[in-house]
């Protein structure tokens, strides 16, 4: 039997959609709710799941724990609000979960809108254990009792699941700016050094937070302090630190930058979780005078990822720049077929077209470049573009 856990508040815009994703898959639905004003406990309870109610306790993980005591599947399934679980995950979970020494099952979930990462790892399936409990500030985990339980009890394992389980929102730019996130989570990750000085993990999300707000050398201080303390087999921090100071790197010692990305590509972690570092190489790269290699960089991650977009849209660039028009117009047009509101993508695209002899097929892709920079509010650029490319085709009639 396989129970969904749920913690809410106010999410009546996305409750349906996120429990109507397990249904068929979950035995019994879960929701604790923490003081909503809004519908959200009805619509819950329309979906067919049970609603239990309790005070915010101030952080996730005592809510998580108490949330635990309503369950009663086997298997636990934790979803947040802004998550959808993917029907193609349902049948391989079903077969992880029948294995008698599995005890954890990591998620692989598509961060819909996030530049750096679009997929991360989340353990949210677990037998239902009573080792088992949530721990940590705002990004609350598993992980600590998990491993603990590991230590003494030797016949579990953790598995990952191979297929893209989870769809989630919450790294789109527009529910970023909601909350007051970023200071949220600075809050919780100072609290964390404080009690775990040098934790990785705190390292790790403080150290790419100070590096994303401009705050170099306080970010790169924290990101080399996680190294210096991450264990051997912690590939995902490891690859998360290494990343991000690269990131740190890039502009002002690129060599230092391309040393880093490689390192963080060694690690044994699933061709999905390294794109950021796959692509990001790829682009120095070809900063450097190495198209060749960044090209591959490229198809290595197009063949691993083929449905994110700016692995396709990195390709077209690339395959421009070495002189192949036919591979660059392919690989754009996957790009515009995946994401069709990115307006570089019909800029360069159109670009492309021009080179190749399709006058018309140019113009209607820069107009739809223009049309789209101006649908965003980014009207500058348009009357640039709208001159630019005027300068090189007809626009009008």
């Amino acid at each position: 039997m396989l129970s969904l856990s749920m913690i809410v508040r106010d999410e009546a815009a996305q409750i349906e959609d996120c429990l109507r994703s397990v249904q068929g898959f979950v035995d019994e639905m879960v929701v604790v709710d923490t003081g909503s004003t809004d519908n959200t406990v009805a619509l819950a309870q329309a979906m067919g799941a049970r609603v239990e109610r309790i005070e915010w306790p101030g952080d996730f993980a005592p809510a998580r724990n108490q949330a635990l005591q309503w369950v009663s599947g086997d298997w636990v399934l934790v979803l947040d609000a802004d998550e959808r679980l993917r029907p193609e995950a349902m049948a391989p979970l079903r077969a992880l979960m029948a294995q008698p020494d599995v005890l954890l099952i990591n998620l692989l979930r598509h961060e819909r809108g996030a530049v750096q990462s679009p997929y991360s790892n989340v353990s949210r399936l677990f037998r239902r254990h009573p080792a088992i409990r949530w721990s940590r500030a705002y990004h609350s985990m598993v992980d600590d009792s998990v491993a603990e339980l590991l230590q003494q009890d030797s016949h579990w394992r953790i598995a990952d699941c191979p297929e893209p389980a989870l769809l989630h929102d919450g790294y789109r730019p527009e529910l970023l700016a909601q909350g007051n996130k970023p200071q949220r989570l600075r809050e919780a990750m100072e609290a964390e050094l404080l009690e775990r000085p040098g934790d990785p993990y705190a390292c790790a999300k403080l150290g790419s937070l100070e590096v994303a707000e401009g705050n170099l050398e306080r970010g790169t201080a924290l990101l080399r302090q996680g190294l210096a303390q991450c264990t051997a087999e912690a590939h995902p921090e490891r690859y998360e630190l290494l990343l991000h100071l690269a990131l740190a790197e890039a502009a002002r010692d690129p060599a230092a930058a391309v040393a880093l990305y490689r390192e963080a590509l060694a690690l044994p972690l699933a061709p999905r979780l390294n794109l950021a570092a796959r692509l990001n190489l790829a682009a120095l790269l070809l900063q450097q005078g190495q198209p060749q290699e960044a090209e591959a960089l490229c198809q290595r991650a197009t063949a691993a990822a083929p449905e994110i977009s700016l692995g396709w849209y990195n390709l077209g660039l690339i395959r421009r720049r070495l002189g192949d028009i036919a591979g660059a117009l392919e690989a754009y047009r996957e790009a515009r077929r995946l994401q069709p509101e990115h307006a570089e993508t019909h800029q360069n695209l159109a670009v492309a077209l021009l080179l190749g002899g399709d006058i018309d097929g140019a113009r209607s892709s820069f107009r739809q470049a223009i049309a789209l920079l101006n649908q965003q509010g980014r009207n500058g650029e348009a009357a640039q573009l709208r001159q630019q490319a005027g300068a090189m085709v007809k626009l009008e009639g």
